[in-house]
């Protein structure tokens, strides 16, 4: 069986990714919502007559499952899988507002105007555990809990691939060197996770935003990511200690690592704001309230 991955972004910002074995395929991710539409048409050119049989959404944050709503519109036959704990943020209205402001704030941004917004359309058929094994036609998944960067962030692995789609809470990486990372829930929690994935059989791993990167990168790419963690925790630390507010502190993450393929995929405004969060936690972490 080979399996086929395809970049089926329209913008970089995006995290949608079509994997393939020529019978089934997959949605990993499916970017914002005002590129929706557009993705589904990106994968439509792929399949042509086939029809999208899954979603796996690595989290309900709206740059990765908010154009989902807008792919259903096309295949509303495919089976969306998330978390149990997505599935429940996708019910709540002030979730689902935020979605529609930092979306459609992010649209402006690219000069786009008003659009339909989906938002209420966000569903999940199949709400996974941690361990719970998923089998997508010739392809099977053990769906992998990593709560860190949300409490409902979940990867997918595929033995026979030694292949992880990764989440987030496993860091924001560049494809090359820069691994920024992203505990928005829990830093100790983030860490717990990156520890779980190393008893993983991993050769490749599909990076969200950026895409599957090769054995060399995915052994850096593991081999950094707690000590990436652990760097940022202990400067915000430090820098709180030196009574930095927070908005230097977040001036200083955004200047400094914003910068290269990093700015091109990560919205100012959704950095500044999970820097934030990443601030308040340190402080609550590392008893500095």
């Amino acid at each position: 069986m080979k399996i086929n991955i395809y970049d089926v972004r329209c913008h970089k910002g995006d995290s949608a990714f079509l994997i393939d074995d020529g019978k089934t395929s997959i949605l990993y991710d499916s970017g914002f919502g005002f590129t929706g539409y557009a993705v589904a048409e990106n994968i439509k050119k792929i399949l042509g007559e086939r029809k999208l049989d899954y979603i796996f959404l690595t989290h309900s944050h709206y740059d990765h499952a908010l154009g989902s709503a807008y792919v259903l519109e096309y295949w509303n036959d495919a089976t969306v899988v998330a978390g149990a704990y997505a599935a429940d943020i996708f019910s709540r209205d002030g979730a689902k507002k935020l979605m529609r402001e930092l979306d459609g704030k992010f649209a402006a941004e690219c000069g786009v105007g008003e659009y339909e917004f989906l938002g209420d359309k966000l569903r999940v058929d199949v709400k996974v555990q941690d361990g719970d094994i998923i089998k997508a036609g010739g392809m099977t998944f053990e769906a992998v809990a990593l709560p860190g960067h949300t409490k409902c962030s979940f990867g997918f692995y595929c033995k026979d691939e030694k292949l992880l789609l990764s989440s987030e809470t496993l860091g924001v990486y560049d494809g090359d060197e820069t691994v920024i990372p992203s505990f928005l829930v829990g830093y100790g929690m983030s860490l717990e996770s990156m520890e779980k994935i190393k008893k993983y059989d991993i050769n490749k791993i599909l990076i969200p935003h950026v895409g599957v990167i090769d054995e060399e990168k995915t052994k850096y790419f593991i081999s950094i990511m707690e000590e990436r963690a652990s760097y940022f925790a202990h400067l915000i630390a430090d820098f709180v200690k030196e009574g930095k507010t927070d908005s230097e502190i977040i001036d200083y993450f955004v200047r400094t690592y914003r910068k290269g393929y990093i700015e091109e995929i990560y919205p100012i405004d959704a950095m500044s704001l999970n820097m934030s969060i990443m601030i308040k936690l340190i402080k609550k972490e590392f008893e500095l309230q």
